[in-house]
This record gives structure tokens, sequence and C-alpha cells, in this order.
């Protein structure tokens, strides 16, 4: 059997995001390490991935840098703490120093384990509070209770933390535990803040439905039960402004990330161009990405104005939509060089809208044409999406179907909780999508801070929307009385 090339910490750690597998490092014991797979890649600081050690399959830590030591020390310590509170974590195998620089953590690999949030992707489109998504949440609830009556918190709660195994739900990530209270429950403050942590990675359509999540943390965290009476959500004074809080802070991180380099987004930068496209797509839209015209020019025109070309393109088995904002002339160019462009904000409001769990084609990948800080030309790559929109779908003759008319509903009271006008909210630009309504040409979507100005874009749009029908037709009528007045 040919060994894998032999590799150093300082190889490793230039090698950048992908460095060449497989991998071979040398252990202190005298054995080596057999990386196979990276699952997660920092930069010149952290691998982590599946590997063999000593004929056993590991999950592997590998830390790098000149604060390997801190890092690595730190795991240790949060996953030592974790299994003298008897939480569910995977077990150490080994912990030590690499010979030629950096450090080493080996756990368990959990064979055909499932995060947390690979699950909830499953059910993250059913409606806020749905049984079947509770059930799942239940079970990281619980375990969370039961590590704040430990004394301890985990400050990184996002649900790829959580390993579901079997009929067993795992807690990882040492790197992230904090040891506050050791044998005592934290403090109601420091565990309502916590626990905002995990419940702000939820769509705000379930901060409505708290009181049914809260009785599987609160059993295991010793809260006492609520009396018939008041509310579970009474029992953690602050903690819906905590989550509004957090939420707000993941978000603005989020946006920042989809412009920059790191693990969820690929981003080329240059004097004459910038390119952002999420990670795991960017191998099947590098052609599209090297000539974004020739793409269009090979696709099915949509739309071909002055402002904007739009055309539906075959990528193997998948369809994307490509959109190409252009400049009619040398005034609109001159006009559009210092802004964002176009593609710009629909990039930013797209993801913007997934992270507020509303529905919107995803964005996939964003290319401007630039002149050191000018912009000109841009595109916006997307999925397709086969919904029918809303002028076609609905008849001006009747009220809208159920399903129809909840997804309304649902959908415009979302966009007013959190203070955001589409712009032009026209019917085209609602799609019936798989039982869901999803929002389409973003350019001008906006989320307001100030109640006085979401207030007349929200007029704005709702009188867009009505114009779409005859005033004395049954659907205008129906659209007119359950609508957000203002």
């Amino acid at each position: 059997m040919t060994l894998a090339p032999l590799s150093e910490a300082s190889a490793l750690a230039r090698a950048g995001r992908q460095p060449e597998l497989p991998f071979r490092l040398l252990l202190d014991s005298g054995g080596s390490l057999t990386m196979l797979r990276l699952l997660r890649v920092l930069p010149g600081k952290r691998l982590v991935g599946e590997a063999e050690a000593d004929g056993r399959r590991v999950l592997a830590k590998v830390f790098l840098g000149a604060r390997s030591g801190q890092h690595w020390q730190q795991e240790c310590a949060g996953l030592a703490a974790l299994c003298q509170a008897g939480m569910p974590t995977p077990e150490v195998l080994a912990a030590a120093p690499l010979p030629g620089g950096g450090h080493v953590l080996l756990t368990d690999f959990l064979v055909a384990a499932e995060s947390l949030a690979e699950a909830w992707a499953s059910v993250a489109d059913r409606p806020a509070g749905d049984a079947a998504a509770q059930a799942l949440l239940a079970p990281a609830l619980a375990l969370l209770g039961r590590l704040h009556a430990a004394g301890l918190t985990q400050e990184d709660l996002h649900f790829g933390n959580f390993l579901r195994y079997g009929d067993a739900l795992f807690l990882v990530d040492g790197d992230a535990v904090r040891v506050v209270t050791p044998g005592q429950p934290l403090p109601l403050a420091r565990a309502v803040a916590n626990l905002a942590i995990f419940l702000a990675q939820l769509p705000p359509a379930w901060d409505a439905h708290l009181d049914r999540l809260l009785p599987a943390y609160s059993a295991r965290a010793g809260v006492p039960a609520s009396d018939p009476g008041p509310r579970q959500s009474a029992r953690f004074p602050g903690l819906p402004g905590e989550i509004d809080r957090v939420r707000k802070w993941r978000l603005k991180d989020f946006l920042a990330k989809s412009v920059r380099e790191c693990s969820l987004f690929s981003v080329d930068r240059s004097f004459a161009r910038f390119s952002s496209v999420v990670r795991q797509h960017a191998e099947r839209l590098a052609p599209v990405l090297a000539d974004p015209d020739g793409a269009l020019a090979r696709g099915s025109i949509l739309k071909d104005g002055g402002t904007v070309t739009v055309a539906r393109v075959q990528l193997g088995d998948q369809e994307v939509l490509i959109k190409r904002y252009n400049l009619k002339g040398f005034a609109h160019a001159c006009s559009r060089l210092w802004r964002p462009s176009r593609a710009w904000h629909s990039w930013r409001a797209a993801h913007c809208l997934q992270f507020l769990g509303f529905h919107t084609p995803a964005p996939l990948a964003l290319i401007e044409e630039r002149y050191g800080p000018l912009r000109r030309r841009a595109w916006l790559i997307s999925e397709f999406s086969p919904g029918t929109n809303l002028l076609t779908h609905l008849s001006p003759a009747e009220d809208p179907p159920p399903a129809e008319a909840s997804a309304l509903l649902a959908l415009f009271a979302g966009l007013h909780a959190q203070r955001i006008s589409h712009g032009d909210l026209k019917a085209m630009n609602l799609l019936w999508d798989g039982g869901r309504i999803a929002l389409i040409d973003l350019d001008g979507l906006a989320r307001h801070r100030c109640q006085a100005t979401f207030q007349r874009a929200w007029r704005r749009d709702r009188a867009r929307l009505l114009r779409n029908w005859p005033p004395a037709s049954p659907l205008y009528r129906w659209l007119d009385t359950h609508l957000p007045a203002g």
C-alpha cells in the first residue's frame, strides 16, 4: 500500500484553503495520521477532517500557526469540562503537540452522524411552530438545558455543533465551551444570553412560538415549570430582546461575509473585477464566472431591455438564472460609477431574506466589472424558480385558495414585522413556488430602521400590489382587507 505524502504543520499553514489530500502527519506517539477528507478549513489556523490513525477512523483537528497551542489547550479544556459534566460528546483519543510544529486532537469519528443543521434543512420550509420541527429542536434544547444546569455555556451554539448519532445527540466544539459555575446552574441572566444564541438561529416567525420550545429546555435546566396561567417565556426575562439583538448581529456578520473570502463564500477581487460565489457551488459555476456573457448568450433569453438582460441557463442537470445589469449610455454609466451595483444590492437582499426565513431563489454568485473603485456592468446568478407569478396564478374573480391565502398572510405579516419594503411589489414579482410565495427582483428591497420611513414605503408597496387587479374584484377586496394597512 502506498503511503500518503508526509507533511508538516508549517507546510499545511502555507497551503491555504485546499491542501492536497491525502496527507500524513507524524504523531508524537511514533505513529502517523492520514487525513482523508476535510470538513472545515480555517486557512493557516485549523484543519478539521476525517482521518485514519493506527487503523482507526477518527475526527482530526489540526491546529496551526503561532496560536495553535492556545486554541488546542482551549479545545482540550472544553471537551474535558463536557466529559466531567456528563455531557454527551465524542471520546477524545489523543491530544498532543506535533513533532513538526502545531498540535493535534483526535476524537472518535461518528460514522453517518447528521448535524442538527443538516436535519433542520429538511424542515426549515415548514410553517413556524410545525410539530415535526419542534420535535427536532426539543432534544437540542434539552441538551442545552443540561449544559446550563452544570454551569457551562457553549458560545458558538450554531446547529452544526449538535450531532445526531443513532438515538443520541452529541455536543461538539470544546473551543467554545466556558466553565462559569462548575456543578451549579448558571445565573439566569447568563443562561438567557446563551439560550438566545441558539434561538436566534430560527427565523423570526418562530419568536411567537417560544412557549412551545422552552419546556424542553426548562425541564433539564432546572427552571421551575410555569403555572398554567403565565407564559413559559415569562420565566426568562429579556429573552425576546436578547434573541433580537443576537439575530441582528448574526445578520450583519453574515452579510459582511457574503462579500469577503470565508468558509461560506469564495471571493476574487482585482482592479478590473469583483466576484463572490457561494463556495459549495463554486466548481459548478466556474464556467459562468469565467465568461458570464457567453453563458448568458447560450441561455434562453427571458428579457432583453435597456437596463437588464435575463436568461435561463442550463448547467448540467440544473437551471440557473443569469441577470446582467446593463449601462444604457455614458450618462447612465457615470451615474452608476460610485454606487453599489443593482446586482450587489440584489445579492445582499436575497441573502438577507433567506436569513430571515423568507422564500426567494437562492443567490449563487455576484460579478461586477470594475475600474479600481469604480463600478460598471454587473451580473447576478441565482437558482431558477419554476414558479408561476401571482398575476397568472390568482383569479381576480375570487378570493385566493386557502393555501395561497395562508402564504400571502404569512409573507406580508413577516415583511411588515421586519420593516421590509420591496420597492416594486407587482404581482409579477411574486411567484407561487412549491406551496410558498417567492419574492424576486430585489433591486429596490430595503429594511428600514425608521418606522415612519417604512410606513411610507409599505403603503407604496401595498398600493402597487393592489393595482394589479380591478378595485371591484373579489381578489382586490380580499387583499385590501387582509394586508397590513401601514
